[in-house]
Order: structure tokens, then sequence, then C-alpha cells
């Protein structure tokens, strides 16, 4: 059996290309609207992390988004932190935070990973990226990435 090719893309950019200002901190700072093509069977829901791994001190987490229903294949721009159960960024904060890397320091590469889950999780709302990490472990049917970059 063929391992299912699982997709994640936006309208806002391509793999590899500048993410618009509209979705850093140096505008509206809002989401990207994202899709993905059908995961695996058996998936009970996704999770979607988007970090920079480029950061000066340690990889930096943007967004953390999970309990996605199974039948959705896309967020739209500008997801509200109240939309899906969302945890806290490093910016503390609830819900999307977009790239800000400090000027100087060149282009970061942030990477949107959705995974696709065999189950739904029991994560309360504001959870951490460690938190998620382990909530996830055993559970991931599939990934999908898309990376864009930013810079000032």
């Amino acid at each position: 059996m063929l391992p299912v090719v699982f997709e994640l893309s936006s309208a806002a950019f391509t793999h590899g290309a500048t993410i618009p200002a509209r979705h850093t901190c140096t505008a509206d700072d809002v989401s990207p609207a994202l899709s993905w093509t059908a995961p695996p069977e058996g998936t009970a829901s996704f999770a979607l992390v988007v970090d920079d791994p480029d950061a000066p001190r340690r990889t930096w987490q943007h967004w953390l988004v999970w309990n996605i229903p199974p039948t959705t294949r896309q967020l739209g721009e500008a997801l509200g932190a109240d939309q899906h159960v969302q945890g806290t960024n490093d910016f503390k904060k609830l819900g999307y935070g977009g790239p800000c890397p400090p000027p100087g320091h060149g282009a970061h590469r942030y990477f949107f990973r959705l995974y696709a889950l065999d189950v739904m999780l029991g994560l309360p709302v504001g959870a951490s990226r460690t938190e998620l990490d382990a909530a996830i472990k055993g559970h991931v049917l599939a990934s999908a990435e898309l990376m864009g970059k930013s810079w000032r």
C-alpha cells in the first residue's frame, strides 16, 4: 500500500516564498488562509503548529491549534483566538502571532505543520507547545508542511 500524500498550502504564499506583510507583526498580524488535501483514513482531528527555528535564542512558537475536526480542509484568513482550540504562543498570547524577526537578522523561516491525529486531544485552551507535543506523541498518522520566509 502506498503512503497517503497529505499536502498543506496557502493562497497567501507558496512553499519557500515570502509571507506577505499582512500576516506579520509589521502590518495586520492576521493568520493566512490555509488549506489541505485529504488526510489518511482514521484521522480523528488535526493539530497545527507554526514556529520559527531561526529565532535568536530558541525555536519561537507562533501558533498552536488543535482539535480541528477531521472533515475540515481549510482555515480561513484571520482566524480568531476563539475559533478551534488554541494554545499560548511565545508572545504570551492566545492564537496567532505572525512573523516578527528582529531587525537586521536576515530571513527567518516559518514552518506551518499540520498533523493528522488518530484522537481528539484533551488539552485545555492556552496549553503550551510542550504540552501539545506530549499529547500528540504516538497519535500522528501523517503530517504536512508549508514554509514561508520573513525578515525586517
